[in-house]
């Protein structure tokens, strides 16, 4: 969002020439990411025998990405001065999208579960707790393709 206070930074520091990188990570999954609700979520209902509320019919696309691609990313612009001072901008995602029903599909293989108790949900009724946005949310890595 151009409000966001994210935006408006980067938009500040261009406006005065402030040197900066910015890294945008999406959805990070493995070892040492800080943020495990989004698939832990559905590790949690899915081995606890619970319901597993899918909003709409699932087909909604997302990007999670693997915290050693995030890491290498991270040192290839670092390593790359150039890179480094004239993109600004670098989403840290992947081009594998998946949809929320195959991240249920994929967490039941990992966790041996046989058959989840899925439920799809009209998302007129709200996010509640499900970890993700109700549509589509992923980015472009093209960016950090071209520095890498």
């Amino acid at each position: 969002k151009e409000s966001a206070g994210q935006a408006q930074f980067e938009e500040y520091a261009a406006e005065i020439g402030l040197p900066l990188v910015s890294f945008r990570p999406q959805y990070i999954y493995g070892p040492k990411s800080n943020k495990w609700d989004y698939i832990d979520w559905y590790f949690d209902r899915l081995c606890r025998d619970q319901v597993l509320p899918i909003p709409g019919d699932g087909s909604q696309k997302v990007s999670l990405t693997n915290s050693q691609d995030v890491a290498s990313l991270l040192a290839s612009v670092l390593n790359n001065e150039e890179a480094a001072i004239q993109t600004r901008i670098f989403n840290c995602g992947t081009d594998d999208l998946v949809s929320y029903n195959e991240v249920a599909a994929l967490c039941m293989e990992v966790a041996g579960v046989k058959e989840g108790k899925i439920q799809h949900y009209d998302t007129s009724l709200g996010k509640a707790k499900f970890p993700f946005r109700l549509t589509d949310f992923f980015v472009s890595p093209d960016r950090a393709k071209e520095a890498d």
